[in-house]
């Protein structure tokens, strides 16, 4: 089995967390298009550093609006991680 891609793993999550199975998830998907709280969020943001294991700095994840922005953060976390 291929692995997941991380567009994949963040698709899946936020499908869990939302209980949202039949939700689309783009690039151009925003939280308030899932309709996600805080909470929502947060789940999201601790299942992603689980998943990939990394660290994602609340202040960066702030300045997140859409899920192409978070598939870049987690992307970026991951090669920093590889890289130090």
């Amino acid at each position: 089995m291929a692995e997941e891609t991380v567009e994949e793993v963040l698709a899946r999550i936020v499908r869990r967390v939302t209980k949202k199975s039949d939700v689309a998830v783009t690039g151009d998907t925003t939280f308030t298009d899932l309709k996600a709280d805080s909470l929502d969020r947060i789940q999201i943001l601790i299942a992603l550093e689980d998943a990939f294991d990394i660290l994602l700095p609340e202040e960066e994840v702030a300045k997140v609006c859409t899920m192409g922005e978070f598939v870049a953060l987690v992307k970026r976390k991951i090669s920093e991680k590889a890289g130090s």
